[in-house]
């Protein structure tokens, strides 16, 4: 069975819209896994734009609570900023079962490129072997390039998660390159089994591209967020208008 992990990211977005805390992330990552998720990520940046340090916090003591995995994502490079503590710091903090380093920089709206390990690769040895140290997996967020996933399995990774932005795009805008490109992510998966690394997948997946995208070799993880969250809003909005409805009217 392929593990779904729910990415919170947009509902914290939408919290930090307004004081307080609502909606509450805790809450809502409760109800993802009383839906049946397997477990819940979150990547947590320095400016805080959506996950907080605190929402690391309650979600780890929710996760552990319930023994699913967490999976907490980032830039190990970034500085640490205001009560953001750093990523290491902040994973080592609150063990999750799964950290995956993303080579984003403060000013990207989203994740859009995998490491280049001939550039961070010396830089990040030291940094997977504090995280496995302390008895935490580690995913490096990958392009399917070959040469890099060796590369991956040389610094130390556990497992690899392949940026599928581009498959989702090609699969949206029916491109003719999507055949080219399946088979891209296909052989990179292969390639990262044959040197012992588990094979993640995220960025873009929805209910459209993903019934595809499933049949990956070797596939044991996928994080969503973004289009879960959009489904959320069609298809439960038929429901929140009628419980709107009904209050106005006192039932």
């Amino acid at each position: 069975m392929i593990a779904l992990s729910v990415n919170l990211n947009k509902i914290a977005l939408i919290r930090n819209s307004r004081e307080g805390n609502y909606p509450d992330v805790v809450a809502h990552g409760r109800t993802c896994l009383d839906a049946g998720a397997d477990g819940i990520t979150v990547h947590p940046r320095p400016d805080q734009r959506h996950i907080r340090p605190d929402d690391v916090r309650g979600l780890a003591k929710l996760c552990q609570s319930r023994a699913v995995e967490f999976n907490v994502e980032g830039n190990p490079f970034a500085d640490a900023m205001g009560s953001y503590p750093g990523l290491l710091p902040l994973v080592l903090e609150t063990q999750p079962q799964q950290c995956t380093l993303v080579p984003d920089s403060n000013d990207q709206l989203t994740s859009d490129h995998g490491f280049d390990l001939g550039r961070d690769g010396e830089r990040l040895e030291p940094i997977i072997r504090s995280l496995k140290d302390a008895g935490i997996r580690v995913s490096l967020f990958m392009d399917p390039d070959l040469d890099q996933i060796t590369r991956a399995r040389e610094v130390g990774a556990d497992r690899i998660e392949l940026y599928t932005g581009p498959y989702a795009e090609a699969v949206t805008q029916q491109s003719p390159d999507i055949e080219r490109i399946f088979a891209t992510h296909c052989a990179a998966a292969e390639h990262a089994l044959t040197l012992g690394l588990g094979v993640n997948a995220g960025h873009d997946l929805n209910l459209i591209n993903l019934p595809r995208y499933r049949t990956l070799p070797g596939l044991q993880e996928v994080s969503i967020g973004h289009a879960l969250t959009v489904d959320a809003i069609s298809m439960g909005l038929s429901n929140a208008v009628n419980a709107y409805v009904n209050c106005l009217a006192g039932k």
